[in-house]
């Protein structure tokens, strides 16, 4: 298992069974719940309406999943994906409780696979399972999730407010 620092790393620093709880956690306003929820033209009334959400069973108005999927898919960016060259895709998505309006939601990630690409020798393909959480604890959300990573030396230069950026 690695210990070096999780930002910034590219393919070669990651290794099976790494874990990282990643550094950005969420509360959840009902008005992020709302927008999303609107944003994406979900008609859904469990995420519209009160009293809707309360006569389904819940005593507040629940996170549009795909939400919870967003946000923790963006908590891990920072620390898993900031060299990567593409997602490939989201798998194995669970939800096996709500998250509400009113919730903080904290993430971790452990690092499931790891393998070159057949078609690209600039970079490799990790899969991570990622898993979000409460701050009580209860698991909300879990996926797996498999990007292309580039390799060291391959990672593109960019330049940022006029001050040249190298690769690794």
């Amino acid at each position: 298992m690695m210990t070096i620092e999780w930002r910034d790393r590219v393919y070669e620093d990651f290794s099976v069974g790494d874990q990282c709880k990643h550094r950005s956690a969420r509360t959840v306003s009902g008005y992020d719940n709302t927008l999303f929820t609107l944003l994406t033209q979900n008609p859904a009334p469990l995420h519209l309406n009160r009293e809707f959400a309360e006569a389904a069973g819940h005593d507040r108005m629940p996170l549009n999943s795909t939400l919870t999927l967003a946000l923790v898919t963006g908590q891990s960016v920072a620390d898993l994906t900031p060299n990567v060259m593409t997602n490939l895709g989201w798998s194995s998505i669970s939800l096996p409780a709500p998250a509400y309006e009113g919730d903080t939601i904290y993430s971790m990630s452990e690092i499931l696979s790891l393998r070159d690409s057949s078609k690209r020798n600039n970079v490799g393909i990790v899969t991570v399972k990622t898993t979000g959480f409460t701050g009580k604890g209860k698991v909300v959300i879990s996926f797996d999730r498999a990007m292309m990573m580039y390799k060291r030396g391959h990672v593109p230069t960019f330049y940022y407010a006029n001050q040249e950026i190298n690769d690794k």
